[in-house]
């Protein structure tokens, strides 16, 4: 037991000292993950507010202006432009200067004094669905605000009572994530992403490198046993993982003030299964892929892909096809993400999530035996 754990103490030494030769590596495992944390948090979001906005006001008259004024007392419009004819909106939308369009027919101010319906155009530019659906419904909210209030001018100025009419009054409240920010929402699920790709691709690639230096022949040859070797490899790995868990989570926590309201050995316990589980993803490319460039191409289709588009990061997997909610079951970020957002947001534990962290443990068990037996089989050959 003592020569297995010196055998393997030296693997683990000579893959460290590998990374210290080569700083870009070191790099890569260790700082790009902070750096790719940071790029995303703020360059992706959900959130839409300050739309800019056109307005086309064909009316001019005290009451077309009261209405416009609506829009630009709004913190999610932004009235960036007015306009006198219909050929300014084209301009804008294909300049990309506005993104949606109020139009103010001729005749609004008469409509409304006669108790007619007036209308109103809301043109959107459907360019960006989210934004799109965001202004749109925005714009609904805003014209029944002001259709509302013009109703209570109208009857007080009929000297009607409309206290005594019943009303409907909803109050919403947003459960997790009250202020609905999108860094709450997606960090919990990115530091999941990040981990896949590095853990998934150095591993593929760190095997792959010695097949292809020759270097393996000498270690088979060895006194060394193949599990040790395989240990060896992917212990240094396995730390470098945890190291960049604790960063993004601690990034998360103190620039972003994510919350952690769950349990955090919950959390811990998930993303060492998930790192196990990759790793193994990992081992498995490596004894299937013949080159290095395969093996980097491989890894970044098995973990960014799937990591990103069928893991519920970006998007919930209830809207996906059942079919590939069905393929979403053969990546573990699938019920990495569940347990992530769960323990930061929800304030999840062991009680909740441990369906996720049995299918995690299922899942790492599985893919380390299979990819042990393919990498021994080929070692064979």
């Amino acid at each position: 037991m003592r020569a297995s754990l010196i055998r393997i103490g030296a693997i683990i030494r000579k893959e460290f000292r590998h990374l210290g030769r080569d700083p870009r590596m070191l790099l890569a495992v260790v700082i790009t993950p902070v750096i790719q944390l940071l790029l995303f948090a703020y360059a992706i979001s959900f959130d839409v507010e300050n739309v800019p906005t056109i307005v086309i006001d064909l009316d001019q008259t005290q009451a077309s202006r009261t209405y416009v004024e609506k829009y630009e007392a709004s913190p999610f419009f932004e009235v960036v432009a007015t306009g006198t004819t219909l050929a300014e909106i084209d301009q804008a939308f294909d300049a990309n200067s506005a993104r949606v369009a109020v139009v103010v027919p001729s005749g609004f101010a008469r409509s409304l004094a006669r108790g007619e319906q007036a209308q109103i155009a809301v043109l959107v530019d459907g360019s960006e669905p989210n934004a799109a659906k965001v202004s749109q419904a925005y714009s609904v909210a805003l014209n029944q605000i002001y259709s509302q209030q013009l109703t209570m001018e109208w009857a007080q100025s009929q000297g009607l009572d409309l206290s005594s009419i019943g009303s409907l009054e909803p109050r919403v409240r947003t459960w997790y994530n009250p202020e609905r920010r999108s860094s709450d929402f997606l960090i919990p699920g990115l530091m999941i992403v990040i981990i896949a790709i590095v853990t998934v691709q150095q591993t593929a690639v760190t095997l792959v490198r010695e097949r292809d230096l020759g270097t393996q022949e000498q270690l088979e040859v060895s006194p060394m046993r193949r599990i040790e070797l395989m240990v060896g490899k992917l212990l240094p790995w396995t730390l470098i993982a945890f190291l960049d868990v604790a960063l993004i989570t601690g990034l998360g926590r103190t620039i972003f003030d994510v919350p952690l309201r769950g349990d955090f050995w919950t959390l811990a316990v998930g993303a060492a299964l998930f790192v196990f589980a990759s790793l193994g993803m990992g081992l498995l490319i490596s004894a299937v892929a013949p080159s290095l460039d395969t093996a980097n191409i491989l890894a970044m289709l098995v973990a960014f892909l799937p990591s990103f588009l069928l893991s519920g990061f970006a998007f919930a997997l209830d809207q996906i096809p059942t079919w590939l909610e069905w393929i979403s079951y053969a990546f573990p970020a699938r019920f990495m993400v569940t347990i992530s957002r769960g323990v930061f947001l929800k304030g999840a534990g062991f009680t909740e999530l441990w369906p996720e962290l049995v299918s995690l443990a299922v899942y790492a068990l599985v893919m380390l035996v299979v990819s042990s037996v393919l990498y021994g089989r080929r070692a064979a050959r």
